[in-house]
């Protein structure tokens, strides 16, 4: 028996980078990588100096799944924090929603295609964020705040 795309690890992390790539990315130009290495990402020979990492965790499908992310705001050259707060804020507003009386985001959960102008929804997730780890710095000086967010939805399993 083959499973539901609600259930498609695919589909989960492909809504989750279409998410953050057409909000933080496209939208805010921020640069924002998938990949756990937290070394400066290089864009076209220049380095930047603040980017966030989105990282997949554990995912647990049942009736209500849920996926882990562990989301690493990072800044170099920052003067007191200053650029790694503000980056957090930003992201911030992306993970949550004063527009409901919980407070919690809802990010679109698609069907994915090779084609990627093909996008099938298939409902939500719905996203609990959890305190963050404080100020982390870095030997080479990169200053980083881990925030832990939890995507739920319903799936067919």
């Amino acid at each position: 028996m083959a499973l539901d795309a609600t259930a498609w690890e695919s589909n989960v992390r492909d809504s989750i980078k279409k998410y953050f790539v057409d909000n933080l990315v496209t939208n805010e130009g921020l640069v924002v990588t998938f990949d756990t290495d937290l070394a400066t990402p290089n864009i076209q020979g220049d380095l930047v100096d603040r980017w966030i990492v989105i990282n997949f965790a554990a995912m647990d499908l049942d009736k209500v799944s849920r996926i882990t992310l562990d989301i690493y705001c990072c800044a170099r050259k920052d003067a007191e924090g200053f650029k790694l707060t503000k980056l957090k804020d930003k992201l911030m507003g992306y993970l949550t929603d004063s527009s409901h009386n919980d407070g919690r985001r809802r990010i679109p959960f698609y069907r994915s295609h090779e084609d990627p102008n093909q996008w099938t929804l298939l409902g939500g997730f719905l996203v609990d964020v959890e305190e963050d780890s404080g100020n982390i710095k870095t030997p080479d000086g990169t200053k980083i705040k881990m925030i832990p967010a939890t995507l739920r939805w319903g799936a067919k399993v």
